[in-house]
């Protein structure tokens, strides 16, 4: 997963997948929008994320079952290293 914070847009862009190009695009919340690719996820828009990044990744997580940690992690790693691309690897939990 790569992300990058564009410090003056005031936006992160996730990319959960490489792909040539998205098909479309769902709002899914007011400061997140989903990229899709043959009706798959492939890259998450965050805008605002002074704002918060915990309630809108939620929204993404949940319509489209993908790990919430594993989103903030990535968000959080480029709010830390702006204008930047980070990538951000995060591996499989231990059984509870």
């Amino acid at each position: 997963m790569q992300a990058d914070y564009d410090s003056s847009a005031n936006a992160i862009s996730i990319t959960i997948i490489d792909a040539p190009r998205a098909e479309q695009s769902d709002d899914v919340h007011p400061r997140a929008i989903v990229a899709l690719a043959a009706g798959k996820p492939i890259e998450v828009q965050l805008l605002y994320p002074d704002m918060g990044i915990s309630q809108p990744l939620a929204a993404v997580a949940d319509r489209y079952d993908l790990d919430r940690e594993a989103l903030e992690a990535a968000a959080q790693s480029a709010l830390a290293a702006p204008n930047r691309v980070v990538s951000v690897e995060v591996a499989a939990g231990l059984p509870a």
